[in-house]
């Protein structure tokens, strides 16, 4: 997949089949869109371009830009849409001006001369231009004068998409991994580089890699105890681990730690990039009076793990 960043300088692509969005999560809605992209493609002997954007609108139109929360950061996304076979990837940056061009400026100047679309395929209720004043009806009523098919997503399937985006959040949120993987249609995954933190899991028998993430803007799932997989950047295998989200209540602890251990496990990784995939919920965070407590719950949340972790292996 080739990724494009400058508006300026654009291929001439192969009769373009291009689509809008920001394909937040490339979750299992919107590879149903990407197969009716190549599609399309193949009928018409063309390449699938997909038009994305960054910052997020949201960050730039909301008044409150910090409260967005991404399902994959731009990185995380170019790599899925990569693995999805997209021929070509055009990353536009958000501003406020290019959010007030006119409707028709969209269409002509942006669309109709960037892209030379071969086919236009866009949902019934996608808005664009100033305002949101542009839609389908600009489309179709300009579609013949300038040489495009225009594909419209029909309604359920755009509402689904959006049903999709919000049960994935909202199932992260609540700690339910197992329907937000389904949906997603892989493992939730975050990275992050690997921090020094207070030693405290090395005390109880359980050293723990503390993550710092890439980007703050990634949704991190609700605090508790998870069975996860985690990779070494540069390496394809993962490994088996528990990770405790929260604040560490038995410690009194101020600040959002997100503390890795992995099984079997002893090389010093230390600044190194470390990708979590999240394949269950175990519990929430308990503050415990007894030291000796605290150890005995770590015991069975890494027995309860590995079990969790093996009968996932079995399965895959």
């Amino acid at each position: 997949m080739q990724v494009h960043r400058d508006l300026d300088h654009l291929p001439e692509f192969r009769n373009a089949v291009i689509t809008i969005g920001t394909f937040d999560g490339v979750h299992a809605g919107h590879r149903i869109i990407i197969r009716q992209l190549e599609q399309a493609a193949q009928d018409g002997n063309g390449e699938t371009v997909i038009i994305t954007f960054d910052p997020h609108p949201r960050e730039v139109l909301l008044p409150t830009p910090n409260n967005i929360r991404l399902l994959t950061t731009l990185p995380e996304k170019i790599a899925l849409l990569e693995k999805a076979g997209v021929h070509h990837l055009v990353v536009v940056p958000f501003t406020k001006a290019f959010s007030e061009m006119s409707a028709r400026s969209y269409l002509e100047d942006f669309l109709i001369a960037r892209f030379q679309p071969h086919t236009i395929i866009i949902g019934y209720d996608h808005r664009f231009g100033h305002n949101r004043e542009g839609g389908l009806e600009l489309l179709e009523a300009e579609q013949h004068l300038y040489g495009f098919k225009l594909i419209e997503i029909p309604q359920q399937i755009v509402q689904d998409l959006t049903v999709s985006s919000t049960k994935i959040r909202k199932s992260l949120q609540e700690g339910n991994i197992r329907l937000a993987n389904e949906l997603l249609g892989y493992q939730y995954f975050l990275s992050g580089a690997v921090v020094h933190g207070d030693k405290m899991g090395r005390q109880l028998g359980y050293p723990t890699a503390n993550l710092q993430l890439a980007d703050q803007r990634k949704l991190i799932p609700a605090e508790g105890i998870y069975a996860i997989q985690v990779q070494l950047n540069g390496s394809t295998t993962k490994l088996p681990a528990v990770m405790s989200i929260g604040f560490r209540p038995t410690f009194n602890g101020t600040d959002l730690r997100l503390e890795v251990h992995i099984f079997d496990f002893n090389e010093d990784i230390y600044g190194r990039e470390l990708t979590v995939h999240f394949v269950e919920y175990i519990r929430a965070n308990q503050k415990f009076d007894h030291i000796n407590d605290l150890i005995a719950q770590m015991d069975k949340d890494a027995a309860q793990a590995k079990a969790i972790l093996l009968q996932t292996d079995a399965i895959s």
